[in-house]
């Protein structure tokens, strides 16, 4: 991994305030170390880091991309409520599921309007609205 994508994830981590072990900076530096934008699985992360030369378990990449997502650093997206994503793009933003390859993408926020929504329960709030539009090959 090169110095400038460990610094870019050292960055993108004390941003945070969470601090920036040897593991945590690392897998921060495949996430955001060339600046994009990044939808991965624990275990597509994983693999990366492997192929990385990284010594990490699956056990600390899910509990970190876990922590990452309690400080606002991700979001997790769920499709199917058990194939879990990860998405270094914290904005609200719709999401295309490619069922063929079980990839995750951004679509086109600009293009998307809700309209209406139903109201919510007494006593509740609407927290967030998730959009997974699925596509599959014809």
């Amino acid at each position: 991994m090169s110095p400038e994508a460990q610094n870019r994830g050292t960055k993108w981590l004390n941003r945070a305030g969470v601090r920036p072990t040897r593991q945590r900076v690392a897998l921060a530096a495949l996430l955001v170390g060339d600046g994009q934008n990044r939808h991965v699985t624990a275990e597509s992360l994983f693999a990366a880091a492997a192929d990385a030369g990284e010594r990490v378990s699956l056990a600390t990449v899910y509990n970190t991309l876990r922590a990452f997502c309690e400080v606002g650093l991700m979001q997790e997206i769920t499709v199917d409520g058990s194939k879990s994503y990860f998405d270094t793009n914290t904005h609200d933003h719709p999401h295309f599921f490619w069922e063929d390859d079980g990839r995750l993408s951004d679509a086109p926020a600009d293009q998307l309007t809700i309209s209406n929504l139903p109201e919510a329960p007494e006593g509740t709030e609407i927290a967030s609205v998730e959009v997974v539009i699925r596509l599959r090959k014809i």
